[in-house]
């Protein structure tokens, strides 16, 4: 019999969408979930690691637990809430921090063995008028994910424009209510780019706006 592929993903709120961390079988209710039930006939098993609240230096600090999952594929999701706390709690990041702590995660992934590596790209949607300039912080950190990508061989799935396109036509309570946290149908948006990007189609999940 073949040897099962392991998908791994490591993130924040976004990734953990709810899953029982004291269930290894637990996938949450977002796009993780919706990937599962795409590859699950392709024979590929689903690992979450995501933890609500989590930035570059949370993954950092629980590095060696992700990869002790054994990821044949890994994909790290973070760089919102590196944007998030500068204007929540006054705790920033400089963009130079984050590719700097994301840089350590992936060079240890690599020489850990990991054979493929996704890095999905923040994104933010701003649902009020103040926080139209958060995008200068979450920009650079976006450029930064693409630099990481390119210097670690990693496929880069792209996110944000799509993201915001779908706020645009259908409304942002309908994709992301508070500009992170995806409704089903952001969730989709997000799996159906992954997907695009791990298998070299599309192929779209249900729920997706506009949908049946």
């Amino acid at each position: 019999m073949p040897r099962t592929t392991t998908l791994v993903f490591a993130g924040d709120s976004i990734t953990d969408s709810g899953r029982d961390r004291d269930d290894i079988a637990s996938l949450g209710d977002g796009y993780v979930r919706l990937i599962a039930q795409t590859v699950d006939s392709r024979g590929e098993t689903v690992v979450n690691k995501g933890i609500s609240g989590n930035r570059a230096v949370d993954l950092e600090a629980r590095w060696d637990d992700i990869l002790a999952a054994g990821p044949d594929v890994l994909t790290v999701y973070i760089g919102v809430n590196d944007m998030w706390r500068r204007f929540d709690n006054d705790d920033p990041t400089s963009a130079e921090d984050f590719e700097t702590t994301v840089a350590g995660l992936l060079q240890t992934a690599r020489d850990a063995g990991v054979p493929r590596i996704l890095l999905i790209e923040p994104f933010f949607v701003p649902v009020r008028d103040d926080q139209v300039s958060w995008l200068d912080d979450l920009n650079p950190k976006r450029d930064a994910v693409r630099r990481l990508a390119e210097r670690f061989d990693a496929t880069l799935v792209e996110l944000h424009d799509a993201v915001t396109a779908a706020a645009a036509e259908h409304g942002a309570a309908a994709i992301v209510p508070d500009g992170v946290h995806p409704t089903p149908q952001g969730s989709a948006i997000i799996a159906d780019a992954w997907l695009a990007a791990h298998l070299g189609a599309v192929v779209e999940t249900p729920g997706k706006a506009g949908s049946a």
